[in-house]
């Protein structure tokens, strides 16, 4: 295999990696919550986790699907932050679930031309691998937000490194 198919695929795979990582996060947060408490906002300024699910779904279709898949762009942003209800705990999970293993799907079948192709999203210039990182650790940010408003909720660690000991050096 060539220098640049294995670039290719590290980064797809560890791209993928990671937004695995954050919806295993994410779900050890909503089983910590209530219906009620995913739409609880910490302040007006703030965003629910139901929210910020909502959010992430429409980013990664617009950054990781839509984008890399030259597809039309129907994301309706402002809905993802004025919706006050009617998605459940079960219903927003699999919604993520499905938007990331679809992102997933999109970034392992772009031909590398299609990665390095430059596109405006959002009105920012990126190539496909710029639009993966950004869905990759936009993902990631908004996660962060998820558990510091669980933390604050429950008043506990949540336990994302359970049995793992994080204290390992390099080797």
């Amino acid at each position: 295999m060539d220098k640049d198919k294995q670039l290719q695929e590290e980064l797809i795979w560890n791209s993928g990696y990671r937004m695995k990582e954050s919806l295993r996060m994410i779900k050890i947060c909503l089983d910590q919550l209530s219906e009620e408490q995913i739409w609880q906002k910490p302040n007006k300024s703030s965003n629910s986790i139901a929210n910020l699910i909502l959010h992430l779904c429409g980013n990664i279709t617009q950054y990781g699907i839509s984008s890399i898949q030259n597809l039309e762009d129907d994301r309706q942003r402002d809905e993802e932050f004025s919706t006050e209800s009617g998605y459940t705990k079960s219903e927003l999970i699999k919604k993520l679930e499905d938007t990331i293993d679809e992102a997933k799907r999109a970034f392992y079948e772009a031909p590398l031309e299609e990665l390095l192709r430059k596109r405006y999203v959002q009105g920012f210039n990126f190539s496909g691998v710029g639009n993966i990182i950004h869905a990759t650790e936009h993902l990631s940010y908004h996660t962060g937000q998820i558990a510091l408003w669980t933390k604050i909720l429950k008043d506990k660690d949540l336990g994302f490194y359970s049995g793992v000991d994080l204290n390992v050096k390099n080797d």
